[in-house]
């Protein structure tokens, strides 16, 4: 894999990047992990983020799923979203499906990472990732969030970065400078892939004067991780937070957030469980925005289509079939060969795409996809046991 952050074809960073050491966070933040217990073979799992700046303004995306984790309810009705200072995360245990149990313990995450930082709990959100049912042993988190708590440092992001994982090949992260400020982030996530959005945890810090966080991380994201799938499925547990100090005094360069986010959610897909090919499928000419973003979903979960990125097997007929299937009930000219473009589909490339034109209209969507081999069968086969 290339050292360079930015190495995907479908992303366009601004000029005049500059690529830092990953492992250092932005201007007035710090960061440290600890071991509890919750991942087997002492790998860290316990995060501990935190902005010392005078000031900090913030933006937190939550997962839509109806049986959304206990962290998540947490973080809707107990959080000052704009004004996170601080953020706990723990990987190995979703905490969800845990009932109330589990929303007073997520809570406690906060007031324990609270006290131990001189904040109030209402300040810290709280994320958890892992498996889902299983109540969360709080007393072991809360003795982690003390120990990465005394790791704390500014060069922290790597260890951070290493908690958050679960069944993820390698950490996501980045550090950049551009246009006189300074941004890093840190993801995780490979399975259980679907907006809104994906399944995943981001967090990004920035020393650039951000106004109207929720506005400019809602965007980013639309163009991000609301545009890849591994599996259609939604997860209980996803986060994006964006800090914003405004230290540096000048704002992000346009487009360099949503070239961070999308890189991120790239990698996400690109190592989506068993995953060794990265697809994009491109819709155009359908009757509405609803219908392109159909077509193309329904093209880009297809566990057929899907396989054949796998086996690099340009079938063509399965792209047509999953078109077909989303416009069930419309009426529909054969979609021939003529208008799929899947020369790539075959090749040995590490991303392939794949066109689909349906002359019904003016309307485009596009979604990021990974192949379905036999290690994501494997993967999830054996989760739990």
């Amino acid at each position: 894999m290339s050292d360079a952050f930015f190495r995907s074809r479908w992303v366009s960073p601004p000029d005049g990047v500059e690529q830092l050491d990953s492992s250092r966070l932005a201007p007035g933040f710090r960061a440290g992990a600890a071991h509890c217990g919750l991942k087997g073979g002492g790998k860290t799992d316990v995060g501990l983020l935190v902005c010392e700046a005078p000031q900090v303004s913030s933006s937190l995306l939550l997962t839509r799923n109806a049986s959304a984790a206990a962290p998540i309810r947490v973080c809707r009705q107990r959080v000052d979203q704009g004004a996170v200072r601080a953020a706990v995360v723990n990987s190995g245990n979703a905490n969800a499906e845990t009932g109330e149990k589990g929303f007073a313990d997520a809570w406690a995450m906060c007031e324990e990472a609270g006290a131990k930082l001189g904040l109030d709990p209402s300040l810290v959100a709280v994320a958890e990732t892992g498996v889902i049912g299983v109540p969360l042993p709080i007393d072991a988190v809360l003795s982690g969030i003390g120990e990465a708590a005394g790791s704390l440092a500014a060069d922290g992001a790597g260890a951070f970065s290493d908690a958050i994982l679960t069944t993820d090949r390698w950490p996501k992260s980045c550090t950049l400078q551009a246009g006189g400020v300074t941004i890093s982030a840190q993801a995780k996530g490979a399975g259980m892939m679907q907006p809104d959005f994906a399944t995943m945890l981001c967090f990004v810090q920035t020393d650039a004067v951000v106004e109207d966080a929720d506005t400019v991380l809602r965007r980013a994201v639309e163009s991000s991780f609301e545009r890849v799938t591994v599996d259609g499925q939604m997860s209980t547990n996803d986060t994006v937070l964006l800090q914003a100090t405004g230290e540096a005094g000048a704002p992000l360069p346009a487009g360099l957030l949503e070239a961070v986010l999308l890189q991120l959610a790239i990698e996400i897909v690109a190592d989506g469980e068993g995953s060794v090919r990265v697809g994009r499928v491109q819709v155009e000419g359908a009757a509405s925005a609803a219908e392109a973003e159909r077509v193309a979903r329904a093209i880009a979960n297809s566990p057929l289509v899907k396989t054949a990125l796998f086996g690099r097997d340009p079938n063509w007929g399965r792209i047509a079939q999953a078109a077909g299937m989303a416009l069930a009930g419309e009426e529909l000219e054969e979609i021939g060969a003529d208008s799929i473009d899947a020369n790539e589909l075959g090749e040995d490339i590490a991303e392939a795409e794949i066109g689909l034109r349906l002359d019904r209209g003016e309307h485009r969507a596009h979604v990021f996809f990974s192949d379905l081999g036999y290690e994501y069968v494997r993967i999830n086969a054996e989760y739990t046991t």
